[in-house]
């Protein structure tokens, strides 16, 4: 094992011998598909990627999930809190402490618009990268954490830190700039790395366009971009992202009076506002099936799709509807692993994810109440473009109102989808071997249902651009809800997965 050379004149020599597999290191490959050389380097990666994981990583990201930080969307008054502002500072703060060469930082700021991060790495290598991260935050309820647990309260147990934004998407950009450091440190070859760090993600981006505008120069034309923000069905696999479904949002009100009316008075002969928001619901939505009946929101579903989804299937199997935190006796849509797949990447979906003008249960009268108002979130298949969508779905929920009650659809926020390419050439193989290597086992391509509206972006931007979208995320990480908690060993694992990857575009 210590002598290559002589390997490869023994498999010359006896073809037969190119088929055996090896045991080095407690693994076992296939002799022909990974260098023996591979496997020091990865381990090597891998041993650093856990040190500045350990010593660096864990305790600045735990004081990031201190910091509420809520994204625009949620929180009109962010630039009086200041804490989009904070979470910037402690990143960069962290940035300085790993002492990269030849790296430098600004902070943006277009007129009352989010800010924006933008780190620059100068290039040992040929090749440029840019990384895409975010620092915004979801909305979250610490009542509904378990005990002992809360959303701004970093807590490690076993593999897992629980806290809000933990997973979604505080470690992302700490990843990504570790993915440099332990390449400099190694005086591996690496391409310009420019990181792009937004703080408007969770509300739809919608402040990021006129920053890719501005920093088209600084952003240059890169070979690849990284976002590392998604993940995939389990933890064990190295999972790429090929594809995302877009998104459309907005609050459908439904007023009926003035003001609330005994329901002793009025039950019987005013209409309801929320029978009302059920007929209007109806107009867009099988409640049946929850098949959506706006024809414009749909893909053909090709055989092709209908292939790989049923190969995701042969590998989650019934894992994917066990890993759902769902009661007991609840049944999925469907019964067929493909076909849930399909439904939850290549079919839209619509959600109400919240709603005004309903007192709590502890606290409502006898009351017909005046109105009703409901926050909608369509998901849309890859290939459908969402701006047409607004105006088709404000025509379809606003005319003819029933009962002539006040009707309107404001939508808030919209992102189209993302379908990319498999990755090839010296990026695949180098992140075939990295993958192989620390899982036994190569990355496997897999769609993502939520939305990154910078995919999208960058994807019209850079049409001729490699995409690598991977990240931490997998079964119970339950980003945006309770419990929210990054898998550690996952995010060091791919810390070291990452750099191959990096290293490979400057080859």
């Amino acid at each position: 094992y210590q002598k290559p050379q002589l390997l490869g004149i023994l498999v010359l020599a006896r073809p037969a011998l190119s088929i055996f597999l090896i045991t080095l290191d407690r693994r076992i490959h296939l002799l022909h598909c990974i260098p023996i050389h591979m496997e020091h380097d990865i381990d090597r990666l891998l041993t650093m990627s856990d040190d500045i994981w350990e010593n660096s990583i864990i305790p600045s990201l735990s004081e990031f999930i201190s910091i509420k930080a809520l994204s625009p969307l949620f929180e009109p008054d962010w630039r009086k809190l200041g804490e989009l502002d904070a979470t910037i500072d402690l990143f960069c703060k962290w940035v300085e402490t790993q002492n990269l060469n030849g790296m430098t930082y600004s902070v943006h700021r277009i007129e009352d618009r989010s800010p924006v991060l933008l780190i620059t790495l100068q290039g040992t290598g040929p090749g440029e990268i840019v990384f895409y991260s975010h620092l915004d935050k979801q909305p979250s309820k610490p009542e509904l954490w378990s005990e002992g647990l809360g959303p701004l309260k970093a807590v490690r147990r076993g593999p897992w830190l629980f806290g809000r934004g933990s997973i979604d998407d505080g470690y992302g950009g700490y990843l990504c700039v570790a993915s440099l450091k332990i390449l400099q440190n190694s005086s591996i070859p690496h391409p310009k790395c420019s990181f792009l760090i937004e703080t408007c993600e969770e509300s739809g981006s919608y402040d990021l366009p006129s920053y890719l505008e501005a920093l088209k120069e600084d952003l240059g034309e890169p070979d690849m971009i990284v976002v590392m923000d998604s993940g995939g069905p389990d933890y064990d696999h190295i999972w790429i992202t090929e594809a995302l479904r877009g998104l459309i949002s907005g609050t459908l009100s439904i007023k009926v009076s003035h003001e609330g009316i005994h329901s002793g008075t009025s039950g019987g002969s005013i209409p309801s506002s929320f029978r009302i928001a059920r007929a209007l619901l109806d107009r867009v939505e099988d409640s049946k099936t929850g098949q959506i009946l706006i024809p414009e929101m749909h893909v053909d579903i090709s055989d092709d799709l209908r292939s790989k989804a049923e190969s995701l299937a042969n590998v989650v199997g019934d894992s994917l509807w066990q890993q759902l935190p769902t009661v007991g006796t609840l049944l999925p849509v469907s019964d067929n692993t493909a076909d849930m797949i399909l439904g939850m990447n290549w079919q839209p979906s619509l959600c109400v994810i919240g709603a005004d003008g309903l007192p709590s249960v502890q606290t409502a009268g006898n009351v017909l109440r005046a109105n009703t108002d409901l926050k909608l979130s369509f998901r849309i298949p890859p290939g459908v473009d969402a701006g047409p969508l607004e105006p088709i779905l404000k025509q379809i929920l606003e005319e003819n109102p029933p009962y002539g009650a006040e009707v309107s659809f404001s939508p808030d926020s919209s992102a189209n989808g993302f379908h990319s390419p498999p990755l090839d050439g010296e990026v695949k193989r180098a992140i075939t071997e990295a993958s192989t290597l620390l899982t036994g086992r190569p990355p496997l391509a897999t769609w993502i249902g939520g939305t990154i509206p910078f995919m999208a972006m960058m994807q019209s931007r850079y049409p001729n651009a490699k995409f690598l979208c991977t990240g931490a995320s997998g079964p119970g990480n339950n980003a945006h809800g309770p419990d929210e908690k990054l898998h550690i060993p996952t995010a060091k694992r791919l810390t070291a997965v990452l750099a191959t990857t990096v290293a490979a575009i400057s080859r």
